[in-house]
């Protein structure tokens, strides 16, 4: 096993409050800057970008700073913040938009591995979703971690692929000025699929400059974006427009196909604003998907070979969305409306000629949906509870989901054969939320909310008419959070909280199994979950961010609809526990140091089972230097260790370690040249491994268990040049 220790030098970490987003008062200090501050005065941004105002330590407030011009490594925002005082736990936090782009990435998902421990992967083509993991969880495509873009939910519910769908390929890195994360069920603002955290991509409402960008690597990658703001009547217009092409390093192309559209009109100030937004994206793509470990062993194929050349898929999304923010003497309302549609067509065969000797086993999952929702949050601040300054933040929230075909068909050389399922669903839900903030002293504050959730499951199952019914399932989950400190420049954090995930809305209504008839029972539309955090943070070194938790988290049942089966694959309670260890060093302006360990275990309860693909340790770090002009460069690393394939553990996948670095120059001229190498050391390394039974022709007819692998690309090389002004 490969342990990369000198990754653990150091960590990073930007704390923000709670769900929120942290701006400093007229100057951003530096970590050594703010260490020496007694007053610390703070605006706190929520997700939904309302302000409120934190007492500090002494008790005083103030007013949100201006916007920090791009590539100023000296006062960027980001993870090196000092926010001792303000912060509610030791694992949220937040990345410029600026730290972003100075991370090489292979794929954009990977923008979500600012996240300490996050872990994205691919098991398909390139225009699919990700493969997500974090504190014990094998996410999938983001069943238990919910994104957000703006304040649009990315997650898809009762998705023909798998449950929270998250992708975010319509997203265009350039556009975003940063990511707030949190972990755990502790925070009243977030619900459905949260439990292990989520994540918001706060996107420009005006770029500080413009954008023209080119790039090209191996395998036929080509990049091209054009994106800038511009005066508009009363309020600025921000458009983006980017095309991508790759074929990856497959022996059959990916050929994938991606094109991606942004437009923004913002009219007034950071008090008082109102913004329309125009996104779309569509894409269409080849796969290859993970392959039987025996062909490759054989060398009846490459390890970057095919067996089914016919699997592959195109996806499109578009969306429309409005944002106000209104600024009163009783506090902030902020509001927002966003409709949008979305639809999936995908083909994929896993075990190949297992059920079907003749024709193959491959499948088409189709999910074509509108959505809509609205959220509408007010903060009262400076009120007086318990003779306390404090600010009680409450809000409304409401998704609908009208998906006018969502199936499952076997299909051959992607002609359609047969229909295992085929429904058409309506899901509902709505929230509300509250959550109050006080300080009772200068060492001690606390933060308690409730979160309530009502949702609706309509589903007209076409294919088999017992399948339809309605359904109502609500929950009710309390949060809490407790800081004590500082002291000696440290602060400790205690939080706990109830979460949810919602199940499938067609195993909420099923009443027989769609291929084998068997009688099957109903599961609860929302599984309880809860988790509990022991966290520290300290500033005692100059110029270095600290944090480190124990967490908890406990699922009542790890129920999953399952899109390749059409059916219900029941699960047991669960649980999971580990170990973070966050450090951000920069010891000068112009060099940040950072990494992240993350140490966990997880269970299923009744049996004692490990989980499948819960990955125990993770470390990631990286190095970045450079200034406004001239050179600039950056190291990052990724390791992440063995995990279980089975139940008993018996079975493990390789470890994997990768290197990627980018170098480049920028003019006084704002011209930026960069060159990018993906997979720096050529890692033959694995994204994804799964354990089952597949079947090749000759084979016995019951399969052969094996390891199923998609391997990580081999180097990349791109070359990029962006002119800004």
């Amino acid at each position: 096993m490969r342990i990369p220790c000198f990754l653990v030098l150091s960590l990073p970490f930007y704390p923000v409050v709670a769900q929120d987003a942290l701006v400093l008062n007229d100057t951003v200090p530096t970590p050594v800057e703010a260490a020496e501050v007694d007053t610390l005065d703070v605006t706190v941004v929520r997700p939904a970008d309302e302000s409120i105002r934190v007492q500090s330590p002494t008790g005083s407030t103030g007013v949100s700073a201006p916007t920090v011009a791009a590539f100023d490594s000296e006062i960027a925002p980001g993870k090196q913040e000092n926010l001792l005082g303000v912060a509610p736990s030791a694992s949220s936090g937040r990345a410029s938009g600026i730290e972003l782009l100075d991370r090489p990435f292979l794929r954009r998902g990977e923008l979500l591995e600012v996240v300490p421990g996050m872990i994205v992967t691919q098991h398909s083509g390139g225009g699919k979703a990700n493969q997500y993991f974090l504190r014990g969880f094998n996410l999938d495509h983001g069943t238990d971690f919910a994104v957000y873009v703006d304040n649009m939910p990315v997650n898809n519910r009762t998705h023909g692929h798998g449950q929270g769908y998250a992708d975010i390929n319509f997203l265009i890195p350039e556009l975003v000025e940063e990511l707030e994360y949190v972990k755990g069920p502790y925070f009243a603002r977030f619900g459905d699929f949260s439990t292990a955290g989520a994540a918001r991509f706060r996107l420009y409402r005006e770029l500080p400059e413009a954008i023209a960008s080119f790039s090209i690597g191996s395998n036929n990658f080509y990049r091209g974006l054009l994106a800038d703001s511009v005066q508009a009547g009363a309020g600025v217009l921000t458009y983006a427009f980017e095309y991508n092409y790759y074929d990856g390093p497959w022996t059959m192309p990916d050929e994938l196909n991606r094109w991606n559209g942004f437009v923004r009109y913002v009219a007034g100030d950071e008090d008082d604003y109102t913004s329309l937004t125009l996104m779309g994206f569509d894409s269409s793509w080849n796969a290859t998907d993970q392959v039987p470990q025996r062909l490759v062993d054989d060398g009846s194929i490459d390890r970057l070979g095919f067996v089914d050349p016919t699997v592959g898929g195109a996806s499109h999304r578009y969306s429309a969305s409005m944002d106000f923010r209104r600024t009163q003497d009783s506090g902030v309302t902020v509001g927002s409306v966003y409709a949008g549609t979305y639809e999936l067509d995908l083909f994929s065969n896993f075990t190949l000629f297992l059920n079907d000797p003749v024709n193959g086993d491959q499948f088409n999952q189709f999910d074509n949906r509108w959505f809509a929702g609205a959220a509408l949050d007010h903060t009262f601040d400076s009120l007086n509870w318990f003779d306390r300054e404090s600010t009680l933040a409450v809000g409304v929230q409401t998704h609908h989901d009208w998906i006018q075909g969502v199936g499952l068909y076997q299909t051959s050389s992607r002609e359609r054969i047969s229909t295992v399922r085929e429904d058409d669903v309506y899901e509902a839900s709505f929230a509300a939320h509250g959550t109050l903030d006080i300080p009772w002293n200068d060492w001690i504050r606390t933060q308690t909310g409730i979160r309530g959730d009502l949702y609706h499951f309509d589903v007209n199952s076409r294919s088999n008419p017992v399948n339809s019914g309605q359904e109502w399932d609500g929950i009710v989950s309390p949060k809490a959070g407790i800081v004590f400190g500082p002291w000696n420049e440290t602060e400790f954090y205690l939080n706990g909280g109830f979460g949810f995930h919602s199940n499938d809305a067609r195993g909420v209504t099923i009443s027989e199994d769609p291929v084998t008839g068997d009688p099957l029972e109903e599961v609860p539309g929302l599984v309880r979950t809860r988790g509990s955090e022991l966290g520290v943070r300290t500033q005692i070194i100059p110029g270095l961010t600290s944090t480190a938790a124990l967490w908890y988290l406990h699922s009542d049942s790890e129920l999953v609809y399952v899109g390749d089966a059409g059916n219900i694959e029941a699960g047991g309670a669960s649980e999971r526990y580990g170990f973070e260890w966050s450090n951000y060093w920069r010891p000068k302006p112009w060099l940040t140091v950072d990494s992240e360990l993350a140490i966990s275990e997880g269970r299923f309860l009744d049996t004692s089972e490990e989980i499948e693909n819960s990955v125990p340790v993770s470390i990631s770090g990286g190095i970045t230097a450079g200034g406004e002009y001239g050179p600039f460069a950056s190291l990052r690393a990724r390791y992440f260790s063995p995990r279980p394939l089975n139940g008993d553990g018996s079975v493990k996948s390789q470890d994997s370690f990768q290197l990627n670095s980018r170098i480049g120059y920028r003019t006084q001229s704002k011209l930026e040249i960069a060159l990018e190498v993906i997979n720096l050391l050529d890692a033959r390394d694995n994204d994804i491994e799964y354990l089952y039974a597949s079947r090749l022709p000759g084979e016995a007819f019951t399969g052969v268990e094996d390891s199923h692998v998609h391997p990580y690309e081999p180097r990349q090389v791109r070359l990029s040049v962006t002119k800004r002004w």
